[in-house]
């Protein structure tokens, strides 16, 4: 059966919200031809009816009670954009119950919950679409959904945080340290008031979680994503990083070897020349290897009321034509095959510690990572003062624990007063 009228429930009303439905209100008459049927936004779930906001809404239109959309049966579709788990879990949940499709933005939820959603939309027919989840305006999971389900991925990079990205950038051109950047990023608005999701790197996860359980259709459990944050990043090892041609980034990685699978987020050193190093500020891309495609690169703004709201407006539109249509909604997100994650990650590393300052030393030092196997590929005396040193050292391509092991017996040593930091370096920087 056919539609004139599709009506949506937005549930959340801040930067995305309110993108959204503005674009959805300025082009009403184009999308109506491009659809064959009228959006109409029956209510919108706010937290205080009486807040003053940036866009005009009739005030029949706002409530406070989930219940008026969750519950009404001429709403086609919930738009879902609190964040956080609860309650908005259980407001999808009722949702599918009461056969309503779904557009969310909200990554934390997928990562955690995407398979359950997944699972009753699928066999209730319902369409889930949640463009605004990963990079913002980027239109890269229509991109794995679409265009990319014929080929085999076998790599995804992601800078797809711009808080951190945003951070790293202008401690790189300024020689900035990190906690003047990150207060800068505060007052900008490019971070929040407590950072910790952002600079430690829990909503790159997530991101890396949804992208990787597209990309490789499986279940990926967020526990076991690998995560480390940027806090510990400092203004030497940026310029360390420039002396060796390599620029530092927080990286998403996921990629899938002989079966297994990588998915993980961490600081990381590219070449000068990689694609991915010249993203700047709060900016976002996707780098993507598959067997047919090749290399692609998907780039632009991570965030922002507009680019972000055009994603949910674009799902919004998605799910309107099949409705419009009178077309039963099929699922196109396979992300429940259950694979293994790899027991063991090999790459190159940059280390940068301080030690005492006297011969013997780098002996004592080099014979630990020989009893670990792990072999180096340079090493660099950077600033002596006193009765210390400071040293990097550039490891070959080397097993992750190995090396971990191997630092944590650098650390006892009593020639090494301190390990300052151990970063991945993406391929082998110094050919």
């Amino acid at each position: 059966m056919t539609k004139d009228k599709i009506k949506i429930g937005i549930m959340g009303f801040g930067t995305v919200g309110t993108g959204a439905y503005e674009i959805l209100r300025k082009n009403e008459d184009a999308l109506k031809k491009q659809i064959g049927a009228a959006i109409i936004v029956e209510k919108i779930l706010v937290k205080d009816l009486n807040k003053k906001r940036a866009v005009f809404v009739p005030d029949e239109l706002l409530t406070t009670n989930a219940d008026d959309i969750l519950e009404n049966t001429e709403i086609d579709i919930v738009v879902e954009l609190m964040g956080g788990v609860e309650p908005a879990y259980s407001y999808i949940i009722k949702a599918l119950d009461n056969c309503k499709h779904i557009v969310t933005a909200n990554k934390e939820l997928l990562a955690k919950k995407g398979n359950a959603v997944f699972e009753i939309a699928d066999k209730k027919g319902l369409a889930v679409e949640f463009e605004a989840s990963v990079c913002g305006g980027v239109p890269v999971i229509k991109a794995f959904r679409r265009t990319l389900n014929t080929d085999r991925i076998n790599r995804i990079m992601g800078i797809v945080n711009g808080t951190t990205n945003y951070i790293l950038t202008k401690m790189a051109e300024e020689g900035s340290d990190y906690e003047e950047v990150l207060e800068e990023a505060k007052a900008k608005g490019y971070a929040e008031t407590d950072p910790t999701a952002d600079v430690e790197g829990y909503d790159a996860a997530y991101k890396m979680a949804i992208l990787a359980s597209i990309g490789f259709h499986m279940n990926v459990d967020i526990n076991k994503v690998s995560r480390e944050g940027i806090s510990n990043i400092s203004k030497r090892d940026i310029e360390y990083g420039k002396d060796l041609g390599w620029t530092i980034k927080l990286i998403g990685m996921a990629q899938e070897i002989d079966g297994k699978v990588e998915v993980g987020v961490s600081p990381m050193m590219l070449p000068a020349a990689h694609p991915m190093a010249t993203v700047g500020g709060v900016n976002n891309a996707v780098f993507v290897n598959s067997e047919s495609v090749g290399e692609l690169m998907f780039y632009g703004p991570g965030a922002g009321q507009m680019p972000t709201g055009n994603s949910v407006a674009s799902d919004i539109v998605e799910i309107a034509k099949q409705i419009a249509l009178g077309n039963k909604q099929l699922l196109d997100c396979d992300c429940n095959e259950n694979k293994e994650f790899m027991d063991e990650v090999h790459s190159c590393y940059y280390i940068r510690m301080d030690v005492e300052n006297r011969p013997g030393v780098f002996a004592k030092i080099a014979g630990v990572f020989g009893n670990f196997e792990v072999s180096l590929e340079s090493v660099l005396q950077k600033k002596t003062k006193g009765e210390s040193a400071e040293i990097v050292l550039i490891t070959s391509k080397v097993n992750e624990k190995s090396l971990k092991k191997a630092v944590d017996s650098i650390k006892a040593l009593d020639v090494v007063n301190q390990v300052f930091n151990v970063i991945r370096v993406e391929g082998n920087g110094m050919n």
